[in-house]
């Protein structure tokens, strides 16, 4: 079986005299079946690491930016020391989806106070149980 791969989905804003508009019309919302939203207390929180073998999550930046990072994890039960870390930019202004397939270990911090991402996911809560694997924050890059 084949493993995706994390992609930016980009999008863009149309302003005139009524207004701006962002979009991300690329984003096809076929799979999602829920969402949420994330905003840290500060910009000194970091949210690492935390993934799925099953789940695939999508983000989306509504407000602020954010410092995003991935890895494509190797072995769940003991992941190498050394991993890629794939590093992506979610910024309110420039719009975007992330898309996180199965298989990936997520990190994020915000760069600005009051920002705020929507995470989207391919399954319901309590849909599927055992998924969400976590690990410590320190691990593989340097915030």
């Amino acid at each position: 079986m084949r493993t995706q791969n994390a992609k930016l989905i980009e999008g863009g804003i149309f302003s005139d005299e009524r207004g701006t508009l962002s979009f991300v019309n690329a984003f096809n919302l076929l799979l999602v079946k829920r969402f949420y939203f994330i905003s840290n207390v500060n910009i000194d929180v970091i949210r690492a690491w935390q993934g799925h073998k099953i789940e695939s999550r999508w983000f989306y930046c509504t407000e602020g930016s954010f410092d995003v990072r991935l890895i494509k994890i190797d072995n769940w039960d003991c992941p190498s020391k050394i991993q890629r870390v794939e590093k992506y930019i979610l910024n309110a202004n420039e719009p975007s989806v992330l898309y996180i397939p199965k298989g990936y270990l997520n990190g994020f911090k915000a760069f600005e106070d009051n920002s705020k991402l929507m995470i989207l996911s391919d399954y319901r809560l309590n849909e599927i149980s055992g998924d969400d694997y976590r690990y410590d924050k320190e691990l593989w890059t340097n915030w």
